[in-house]
């Protein structure tokens, strides 16, 4: 780093990735700031800066003293440890200011000796303490799965047989009774085998593809759809409104249903006694909705919104996007699974129309390239927005 660089950062102020620091004496409190560097983007921290931006500079003996505490700090005071990198820096009237580089962690999530995880919040840091939070910083690393945590009481008498049934004869190509009585197991015990059960209850992946009625044991797991008179989500009126429950399946059908039955048909070229096209290309509904469905975040308790104005459609799944996946990474075919489980149940035996190769966006695109994708990481949602013809 030059002088001239250091001097443009003091002058933009602190934000999430740069803290002034005048000195530092604590630790401990050094090891929380480490840990909430690693756990969101990384930044630096700029020791011997006063929090209005004043240089205020460190002696030599400050920083031996300060190299030390930080090393200290990042090696035994943060979980797992951390490597940060320091720089000593001399302004033009020979005042020395450390910068100390830490980048974002790739063993997240990090915690400080007490257990404690901190995140960035603004040029601040918070301890997070939401369970729901704590979970989806694992399941960022890898290290726990939404899908397959089990969902207490969604024993066997929960499922839908039939369905069960259905897909298992188009999968194995036997009828499920067969297979139970030549393997002398019991459902349970066949739902425990294919990695849909622990033990007496059904995970997540098994209540959401095969549960009779999922909504009971978690009711946010629905699709709220509406079709407003105009463009303003605020608006208190509209044309069409749906609570849309069930399984997976049986929500990407109510969800088809629902946007097909609300947009206009254009009749185009065609004669006066056909039906018309849909305004907007079945083939890319299809592969958007299958998306937001299969790819939300399980351990939000929040509904998936689908949402058609005069001018767009809208369709919003809870979580931003996860990991270090960015919208041009999804533009160009990059694709993470964030529910491997009931991503890889949805390529099976016709439950949804899903390949599971990571193009379903591209084609989407393909079809309908006007398409935006926002991903807000401050409320947590990922949208699909998608602009209607004019008529």
């Amino acid at each position: 780093m030059e002088a001239i660089e250091l001097i443009e950062i003091i002058a933009r102020g602190e934000d999430s990735r740069t803290q002034f620091k005048r000195n530092l004496t604590n630790a401990e409190s050094v090891a929380g700031d480490i840990v909430a560097f690693s756990n969101s983007k990384g930044g630096q921290i700029l020791v011997g800066v006063g929090d209005r931006g004043e240089i205020v500079g460190l002696s030599p003996d400050d920083i031996r003293r300060v190299n030390q505490l930080v090393s200290n700090a990042a090696t035994n005071l943060v979980r797992p440890a951390v490597n940060p990198y320091s720089e000593n820096m001399a302004t033009a009237d020979g005042q020395v200011v450390m910068v100390v580089t830490v980048s974002e962690g790739i063993s997240k999530p990090y915690a400080d000796n007490n257990g404690v995880f901190w995140v960035k919040s603004s040029s601040d840091k918070r301890r997070v303490t939401s369970r729901e939070e704590i979970q989806r910083m694992f399941q960022g690393a890898g290290l726990v799965l939404a899908d397959e945590v089990p969902v207490e009481g969604a024993t066997t008498t929960t499922l839908n047989m039939d369905h069960l049934g259905e897909f298992f004869a188009k999968q194995y190509g036997e009828t499920l009774d067969v297979a139970l009585d030549r393997d002398g197991i019991s459902v349970g015990q066949l739902l425990n085998n294919l990695g849909l059960a622990r033990e007496a209850n059904l995970n997540l992946a098994g209540l959401l593809l095969f549960g009779r009625n999922p909504q009971r044991s978690r009711p946010a797991f629905l699709v709220k759809a509406v079709s407003f008179v105009g463009n303003d989500p605020a608006g208190d009126k509209y044309r069409d409104s749906e609570d849309i429950g069930g399984c997976l399946r049986d929500m990407h059908k109510g969800t088809m249903s629902f946007l097909t039955r609300n947009l206009r048909r254009l009749q185009g070229g065609k004669g006066f006694n056909t039906e018309g096209d849909l305004e907007l290309p079945v083939p890319a509904l299809e592969e958007l909705v299958v998306n937001m469905l299969l790819h939300r975040d399980y351990f939000i308790s929040a509904p998936w919104r689908v949402m058609i104005f005069d001018n767009r459609v809208e369709l919003i799944s809870p979580g931003a996007l996860p990991n270090n996946l960015t919208i041009e990474n999804i533009r160009n075919g990059v694709s993470v699974i964030r529910n491997p489980l009931v991503a890889s149940f949805a390529t099976k035996g016709g439950e949804l129309p899903y390949r599971g190769i990571g193009t379903g966006i591209l084609r989407a695109l393909a079809l309908t390239p006007d398409i935006e994708f926002e991903s807000d990481h401050d409320r947590n949602l990922f949208t699909a927005r998608i602009p209607r013809k004019t008529v």
